[in-house]
C-alpha cells in the first residue's frame, strides 16, 4: 500500500453548515476515526486522512456536500472537535484564517499530553511552518494559503491538509502531507497530487527540474544581491527632446525596462535579501524558511537563474492525477483497483465497526455506496 499526499480543487461556495448536520459529522467523524484506529492503529488513520481520495470519500461520508470547498474545512473542522489528544492520541492543530496561526502554540501545549521532547516539538512545529511556506512560496500555483490543519499522533508522526483559494477563479485546491512520505522538504513531497484543473503555468521550486535553480538562487545570495539589483531596476524616463529608435523605425517599439519580473522589488524587499546575505544559510530550504522571503523574492531568484545563469526552474503545475481514482481509458493513469478497493473498504469496515446509532450508520454506508456506485458500472 504507497502513502499518497497531494492536491484536489473544489469550488467555493458561500454559507456554512447548517448545526444540525455539523453536530452529526462532529459525531460520525469521532466514531470513524475511533474504528480505523482500533483496526488499523493511529499511523493508519494518518496515511488515511493524508490520501486525498479516502479525505473526499470521508467527507461525503460524513454528509457534506461533495464537491464544496467547504469539505475541507468542515471535515477537518469536524475532527478538531471530535478527537482529544488524551483519548484518541491525536492532536488536531490548526483551522481556518486565524486558528491555522495557533498551530504551533498547540503544538507545543501538547507536550503536556505526549512524551515529546522539546526538541522534537520545535521540530513538529517546524515541520507545520516549512509545509505551508512551501506551498504557498515555493509553488505558485495561484492559490492563497488560508487553511492550515495539522495531524499528530503520540509517537511525533504527522499529517498535513491544507487549502489554498484562487481569487480569480473561486476555486480552491487541497495540499496533502504525510511525514512518513517526506524525506526532503524540496524534492517532490508531494507523492500524489490530486486536481482535475490543471493551470497552464506554475512555478514548482519543489520538482527535481528546480534543483540547480535552487543552488543558483542560494549562490545568488551567497554572493551579495547587490549584484542582481539591476535585473529590477527600472530605467529612468527618456527625455521627451531626446532622439530615440522610435524616431527613425516606428514600427520598432523596444521596452524600456526588460519585464524580469511582473513588478520591481522594492527597497524593503531588497533588504529582505541583504539580510538574507548577512545570514549566509546553507541551503535553499533554510533561504526559504527566513523571516520576509515570500513567492516573490523566491520567484526573482528563480528568474534571475535562468535569465543569467539558464538554470531553468519547473512551469509545470505539479499535478500528477485527476481527481477521481484515475480513468477508465487510462487516462491520466489506469485505475489502481488494489488501491482503490483498498480506500473503499477500510471506510466501509470503519462504519460498520464504529458506535454509531443502527440509522445513523445505515445512512453513512449509503452515502459510501452511492459514491463508489458510478465506478462499479
Amino acid at each position: 500500500m504507497s502513502h499518497r499526499s497531494g492536491i484536489s480543487n473544489l469550488p467555493l461556495h458561500g454559507g456554512r453548515a447548517p448545526r444540525w448536520l455539523f453536530q452529526r459529522m462532529v459525531k460520525l467523524a469521532g466514531a470513524v476515526t475511533e474504528a480505523v484506529i482500533f483496526e488499523y492503529g493511529t499511523s493508519e488513520f494518518l496515511n488515511r486522512i493524508s490520501d486525498p481520495y479516502w479525505f473526499q470519500a470521508f467527507s461525503c461520508v460524513l454528509g457534506f456536500d461533495w464537491h464544496s470547498s467547504g469539505t475541507t474545512t468542515t471535515t477537518c473542522g469536524a475532527l478538531k472537535i471530535a478527537l482529544n489528544p488524551e483519548e484518541q492520541g491525536i492532536l488536531v492543530a490548526g483551522g481556518k484564517g486565524r486558528a491555522s496561526r495557533k498551530t504551533p502554540q498547540e503544538i507545543q501545549e501538547v507536550g503536556e499530553f505526549f512524551p515529546l521532547s522539546e526538541k522534537k516539538l520545535d521540530e513538529l512545529i517546524y515541520s507545520s511552518k516549512i509545509s505551508a511556506k512551501i506551498d504557498n512560496s515555493c509553488i505558485q500555483d495561484g492559490y492563497q494559503l488560508y487553511h492550515h490543519v495539522f495531524f499528530l499522533t503520540e509517537k511525533g508522526k504527522w499529517a498535513v491538509v491544507q487549502q489554498g483559494m484562487n481569487e480569480s477563479t473561486r476555486y480552491a485546491r487541497r495540499y496533502h502531507w504525510l511525514s512518513d512520505s517526506v524525506d526532503n522538504y524540496l524534492n517532490e513531497p508531494h507523492n500524489g497530487i490530486c486536481c482535475d484543473l490543471h493551470e497552464k503555468k506554475s512555478l514548482d521550486m519543489t520538482s527535481l527540474r528546480s534543483y540547480d535553480a535552487q543552488q543558483t538562487s542560494l549562490d545568488l545570495i551567497l554572493d551579495n544581491p547587490k549584484h542582481i539589483r539591476k535585473y529590477f531596476q527600472k530605467k529612468p524616463q527618456i527625455e521627451a527632446k531626446q532622439a530615440s529608435l522610435d524616431n527613425f523605425c516606428p514600427k520598432l517599439t523596444l521596452p524600456r525596462h526588460h519585464p524580469v519580473l511582473d513588478t520591481d522589488l522594492s527597497p524593503r524587499e531588497f533588504d529582505v535579501l541583504n539580510k538574507a546575505w548577512e545570514l549566509q544559510p546553507g541551503s535553499y530550504e533554510e533561504l526559504i524558511s527566513l523571516k520576509g522571503m515570500g513567492p516573490k523574492k523566491i520567484r526573482a531568484l528563480a528568474l534571475i537563474s535562468d535569465l543569467v545563469y539558464g538554470d531553468r526552474p519547473s512551469w509545470d503545475d505539479p499535478v500528477k492525477y485527476s481527481f477521481t481514482h484515475g480513468g477508465k481509458d487510462g487516462f491520466p493513469y489506469p485505475v489502481d483497483r488494489e488501491v482503490y478497493d483498498h480506500s473503499i473498504q477500510t471506510l466501509k469496515d470503519s462504519l460498520e465497526q464504529a458506535r454509531l446509532e443502527k440509522k445513523d450508520r445505515y445512512q453513512a454506508i449509503k452515502r459510501l455506496e452511492n459514491l463508489i456506485q458510478p465506478d462499479n458500472n
